[in-house]
């Protein structure tokens, strides 16, 4: 390597002026629109006193300009870098096959940790044009396969864009991007490499989701206006969470000491936000931090706030829910909270004319906070490592908000971008989070940090607060540990050069699952029918083969056909001595599998026909209503039967009618001693052939008798008596009270 090097610089040293020429037509330290880098003013005589960077010669021409940049941001010669990336990293990511992309990760990874130091970077044009660039080059490292076209497209569209004509081409819809720029994309395997190493770009658990999300509507391609779109919504953001610490609004919750505000609603009249406990509303501010919910009530001028905690295991329930005036369910744009400190439960309303997006957006950021604590609970979390999943909820937290904001879709269009969510909707999103928490648990402490001067496999072994460090540069959380933001520096977190991260691959398998889960959810929708009447003639159809042989053992227990009754019994009484009665459920299931297998081997991935019901004749709304007002009917009437026989079973062991309970007693004792003294297949055997032979013309007439008596019986025992009581109002009544919020405000 070192000699193809070599050759390269002697080659390079006979155009060595047309090699100067170049250089001063690089751009600013991240340059790529001819512009100073902002804060640089000295920026065009540091290019020209830089020494002629020599391009490798592995390398692709826009690889090689993104190490280029990679350098200058570093303060590093190209020898140096490579020689870093030679003695760091482990022998396999050096394979010549995968050499070029490694090493161009090695200079992407370092040079992001370094230039997101400053608070500001997002809002740095070369900063982002920079990182999509390294997407890009990712795709196309090796000089062979370079994409020379697409690279001078990218460079030509890039100097003609203005600071503000991302909003010009693009403001409400990604369709526009598309028409603008349709040659330089990148894919999901490069976005997925490169943006996790900025913490706050994307999470390595939901990047893929992100990326759907940008890419939906440009044929699953990120083009660069919508990449960029993002990250200025996403600055947006973080100065918008960077002015909700203001003293007012800090001094009135009585925020702890590690306790950020990260969204607050409620403040504009037009958009308020309503929290409903029993009959009575207040509209006031409602605030989400990373322990707890806390409500204001008040317009412009706010009582002191209640405190709903989302930290502590006290059982909460966070759920969509129905709400409106007095109580009345009638709009569904609420979020319900309920623990075991509370009387009652506390509903929040976010009433908007159309749809509820508000509402969903709340539950969303409400679950994730709740969903963290429990995953920190859990798997027993230290603080440090705590306070790090709460960071990277925080940080999924902005990225939603981002992409709402900017695309204006609603949780219900894409799949979620918080991670503690995602794993819990998951198929084995469980493993998702054992894989997360064994990662917080080789985070690097103060015990540890020595792993850093030790071998690569010693190294890779660290893994630092990448989200707590990425939260303190942003200037939302306050940098105390300075020695460990300093390390952090060194290694991207949770991307590793030429490695697959470990949660990469639990979510992998995880989506694998929901395909499957997805795909058969679709044909439920598919096959779901309205209407009573054609859901029961669908599942009268459905268990037909159930229905069938039942009717069929009714014609043989009613003796009309007396030979073949009389054959089903000797042969089912010979099966219950002979006790081959217990081989037909197994019998039964076997057969039952040996029937699958059949029918897979005949189908062979052949579509199954469609079940054909012949639909009833078609209902207006209001026989629709008859016809569920006389199911609840026979409903009712089947749970008030239900309700006498328990009362009468009451009555019975509490001996209201002494003769009855007696009788009842010594029946008792009877078949108490059968089942400890009769052989059980015996038993079987009676039970069957009292059962069976009851319609049988020798014994109908005494059947019916005995049933007739037994009835008569039943009908002479009273039921128990019940008390209706009236439900105590007296919690109603405070509630009602004004001192009762503010008793509850003083605790």
């Amino acid at each position: 390597m070192e000699n193809e090097n070599a050759l390269g610089k002697s080659k390079d040293q006979k155009n060595n002026g047309n090699e100067i020429k170049s250089l001063l037509a690089l751009k600013s330290i991240f340059s790529f629109n001819g512009k100073k880098r902002s804060g640089d003013s000295e920026g065009a005589d540091d290019a020209a006193r830089t020494p002629p960077y020599q391009p490798l010669p592995f390398l692709s021409s826009l690889a090689n300009s993104v190490v280029s940049r990679c350098c200058k941001v570093l303060q590093v010669e190209i020898e140096e870098l490579q020689h870093r990336f030679d003695s760091d990293v482990l022998d396999d990511v050096k394979q010549p096959l995968v050499y070029a992309r490694n090493f161009l990760e090695f200079c992407s990874f370092q040079a992001l940790q370094v230039a997101t130091i400053r608070p500001d970077y997002l809002s740095d044009k070369d900063f982002r044009g920079l990182m999509f660039d390294m997407m890009l080059a990712w795709e196309v490292p090796d000089v062979g396969n370079q994409m020379s076209s697409q690279e001078t497209a990218a460079s030509d569209k890039r100097e003609v864009e203005d600071e503000d004509s991302w909003s010009l081409f693009y403001s409400d819809s990604t369709n526009m991007a598309v028409q603008v720029d349709d040659k330089m994309t990148v894919g999901a395997d490069s976005f997925s490499r490169i943006a996790p190493a900025c913490a706050i770009v994307a999470d390595i658990i939901t990047v893929h989701n992100l990326f759907d999300v940008l890419a939906s509507s440009s044929g699953h391609r990120l083009h660069f206006l919508i990449y960029d779109k993002y990250l200025r919504s996403l600055e947006k953001v973080i100065k918008a969470v960077q002015n909700f610490s203001g003293p007012q609004l800090v001094s009135n919750l009585s925020l702890a000491e590690e306790e950020i505000v990260l969204e607050v609603d409620g403040t504009v009249p037009t958009q308020p936000v309503l929290e409903h406990i029993g009959i009575s509303a207040w509209p006031g501010r409602l605030t989400l931090t990373n322990y707890a919910l806390y409500f204001e009530s008040g317009m412009g001028l706010y009582d002191k706030a209640v405190r709903y905690d989302l930290a502590s295991d006290l059982k909460q329930i966070i759920k969509p829910e129905l709400t409106g005036p007095l109580g009345v369910r009638l709009f569904d744009k609420a979020v319900m909270y309920k623990s075991s400190s509370m009387m009652d439960s506390a509903y929040f309303e976010f009433p908007e004319f159309k749809g509820s997006s508000r509402r969903d957006y709340w539950l969303d950021i409400c679950l994730e906070i709740f969903h963290a604590h429990n995953f920190a609970r859990k798997y027993k979390l230290k603080e440090g490592q705590q306070s790090e999943a709460l960071a990277r909820a925080v940080l999924g937290i902005y990225r939603y908000r981002a992409v709402r904001e900017a695309f204006k879709v609603s949780s219900s269009n894409y799949k979620t971008l918080l991670c503690f969510n995602l794993a819990e909707s998951l198929p084995r999103g469980d493993a998702i989070l054992e894989t997360l928490s064994s990662r917080l648990k080789l985070m690097n402490s103060a015990g540890n940090r020595r792993g850093l001067l030790g071998s690569p496999s010693a190294r890779r072994q660290v893994i630092h607060p990448v989200s707590r460090v990425s939260l303190c540069r942003l200037g939302i959380i306050s940098c105390k540990e300075v020695d460990i933001i300093r390390e952090a520096t060194t290694l991207a977190g949770d991307v590793f050069v030429g490695e697959v991260n470990p949660l990469e691959n639990a979510v992998k398998q995880s989506m694998k699952n929901i395909g499957r889960a997805e795909a058969a959810q679709a044909t439920v929708d598919q096959v779901k029918v309205e209407g009573i009447d054609t859901n029961l003639a669908v599942m009268k159809e459905l268990l037909l083969p159930l229905i069938e042989p039942i009717n069929r053992l009714q014609l043989l227990a009613s003796w009309k056909d007396p030979w073949k009754s009389m054959l089903f019994m000797m042969f089912v009484s010979y099966a219950i001595i002979r006790e081959y009665i217990k081989y037909a459920l197994p019998s039964l299931l076997v057969v039952l599998a040996v029937i699958m297998f059949w029918r897979r081997n005949v189908r062979k991935g052949k579509p199954l026909e469609p079940l054909k019901i012949i639909a009833p004749p078609p209902k207006n709304a209001v026989e629709q209503l008859l016809i569920l007002q006389e199911a609840i009917s026979q409903l009712e009437a089947l749970i008030q039967s239900g309700n006498i026989i328990l009362l009468k079973v009451r009555a019975l062991i509490f001996a209201v009618l002494p003769q009855a309970t007696d009788r009842t007693a010594l029946l008792l004792v009877i078949v108490a001693l059968s089942f400890a003294f009769v052989p059980l297949k015996h038993l079987i055997l009676f039970a069957f052939l009292e059962s069976f032979t009851c319609n049988m013309p020798l014994r109908k007439i005494s059947s019916e008798r005995d049933l007739r008596r037994v009835r008569e019986w039943w009908i002479r025992i009273p039921a128990a008596p019940v008390q209706l009581m009236k439900p105590d109002d007296k919690k109603d009544k405070m509630s009602k009270k004004p001192i009762f919020r503010k008793e509850k405000n003083h605790e």
